[in-house]
């Protein structure tokens, strides 16, 4: 008989997310966002969308926009890989 994986209460598989932000981001700062991609809508968003390992690799991008004074719009979930 095998044992079941341990799971940490609380934590999520990697996946895609969409983080929308106000304002154009400088595209010298896509090495800092971990890979995600960068595109700039005509209402003077920026969409940071890509995969993420799992939620503290969010958690961590989400700290960095906060560290640049951005204001987060949205964060979407595009998938979830099992």
């Amino acid at each position: 008989m095998s044992a079941a994986p341990l799971e940490t209460p609380g934590a999520q598989p990697s996946g895609s997310y969409a983080i929308r932000v106000k304002g154009h981001l400088d595209q010298r700062w896509a090495d800092w966002f971990d890979g995600l991609t960068f595109t700039y809508e005509s209402d003077g968003t920026t969409l940071l969308a890509g995969p993420l390992a799992d939620q503290a690799a969010l958690h961590g991008v989400l700290n960095k926009i906060r560290d640049l004074g951005l204001p987060i719009i949205s964060v979407q979930t595009l998938s979830i890989e099992a």
